[in-house]
């Protein structure tokens, strides 16, 4: 028979069992590991790895190729062929006018990869940073809407009594539960939104959703929104650097082709051969050889060619177009980061005026809280009662909560202006530094 106290240790281990793990993870952590485990990112890096095979590639044309075989076998009357024993031959490329400019366009390509890579690791880290603030002003969205979830239902007590006691209508009545309905609608969306961005936030760092939640004191100070007549910065992003990159490397490509005939193409080759003693050499030669080697220089020189004319027709369209694509990236980066610019001081102005008058409707309520205790002194004058000091603390948390909201917009915009403008990687940087600072120090 199972003793009392094992069976309470059974049940307490079945019920903590049930209770998720909380796991808060800090912003630079969250960034760090969102870089590492984004397919984004690996895909980038893989391409950046393909760029650098085929520079190599491009380069591996100089050094002589060797390769060794084996072409036994049977022959009857005068030998076809050179059947051998073994046989070795070497080649390598010596000069060739297009080649150097495949080498040009391989390197671009490898720079163009590496651009995009750096690119791709900047979206996915303001997508980490994005939503961490997000999750964060779910957090705090959360615990003000419980407060105000708990106003209302008071308020509603209090209504029912006062209409009870024949001081309040009906209307006042089904207004206050029109207020704790729209409350409690308000609480739905806002639990949606957050196992959104929680679950976003746990695919971009590789961890469990449940229980994940933020450390809001980690989360770095952002500079203030730039004013018009600050500089904007580089003109250029990785984004625009790269897309330059691949036309500078499809022109490369279009030069090469577009020289490959009437210019000579000069090769090294190298051959060595033991023909066979089984075959009958010996009835048709006097004095044959059987190990035989040459070595010398091959030149070539294309004449005609209607394939390769047509390729480099191709390779210079295609060489125009990327030129006007980059052109057009660097014209829509400009006008998107001048347009964020002004985006982010406008939403800076918003969120001054939510906190001042989130900020307002608290001091108004504190004036309410303490004629409400203390008495106005003025008997004439309409006194506080609790349904006033409810209706207040409702109206004191709906204010805060838009400016929660123009907070983290503004908040929003500031990362998306600091990717423009380049301050992103060293913003980053200089949050891991301070976390580390911060680390070290004694407790």
């Amino acid at each position: 028979m199972i003793s009392p106290l094992r069976l309470s240790i059974a049940l307490l281990v079945l019920v903590l069992a049930e209770i998720p793990a909380v796991a808060q993870i800090s912003f630079t952590t969250a960034v760090d590991l969102a870089l590492k485990n984004s397919p984004r990112v690996k895909a980038a890096e893989a391409e950046a790895a393909k760029a650098q095979a085929v520079l190599e590639e491009m380069n591996a044309a100089y050094i002589p190729t060797l390769v060794g075989g084996s072409g036994l076998g049977y022959s009857y009357g005068f030998p076809v062929g050179q059947p051998s024993v073994v046989n070795v031959n070497s080649q390598s490329l010596i000069f060739n006018y297009s080649q150097q400019d495949y080498v040009r366009a391989a390197r671009a390509s490898l720079n163009a990869a590496n651009l995009a890579l750096r690119d791709v690791r900047q979206a996915v880290a303001e997508d980490a940073a994005i939503t961490y603030l997000a999750l964060d002003r779910d957090q705090q969205r959360q615990a003000a809407l419980g407060d105000q979830n708990n106003y209302a239902a008071r308020l509603v007590r209090i209504v029912q009594d006062r209409l009870d006691a024949g001081q309040d209508t009906p209307i006042d009545l089904t207004t206050a539960r029109l207020t704790a309905a729209q409350i409690r609608l308000a609480r739905l969306r806002a639990e949606d939104v957050t196992e959104a961005d929680r679950e976003h936030l746990a695919r971009l760092t590789g961890l469990p959703a449940a229980g994940l939640s933020v450390v809001s004191s980690s989360i770095p100070e952002l500079t203030p929104p730039a004013t018009d007549d600050a500089p904007l910065g580089p003109m250029t992003s990785p984004a625009v650097e790269s897309a330059y990159a691949v036309a500078k490397a499809k022109q490369q490509t279009a030069f090469g082709d577009d020289r490959y005939l009437w210019r000579p193409q000069i090769y090294f080759v190298a051959q060595y051969s033991r023909f066979s003693k089984i075959n009958n050499y010996d009835l048709y030669y006097s004095n044959f050889q059987h190990n035989n080697a040459g070595i010398g220089i091959q030149i070539t020189l294309p004449v005609f060619d209607a394939v390769h004319k047509a390729k480099a027709r191709e390779s210079a369209a295609d060489a125009a177009r990327a030129q006007h694509d980059a052109e057009a990236a660097r014209d829509q980066f400009l006008e998107g980061r001048l347009r964020v610019r002004h985006v982010t001081a406008e939403l800076a102005a918003r969120a001054e005026v939510a906190g001042l008058d989130q900020q307002l409707a608290q001091q108004q309520l504190d004036v309410m809280l303490v004629e409400l205790n203390a008495g106005t002194g003025n008997s004439s004058a309409q006194q506080m009662t609790p349904k006033d000091e409810q209706s207040s603390r409702i109206a004191e948390r709906e204010k805060y909560l838009a400016y929660l909201e123009a907070g983290f917009q503004m908040k929003q915009a500031q990362i998306n202006l600091m990717r423009q403008t380049g301050d992103l990687e060293n913003w980053l940087k200089s949050a891991a530094q301070s976390q580390a600072l911060d680390a070290s120090k004694p407790q």
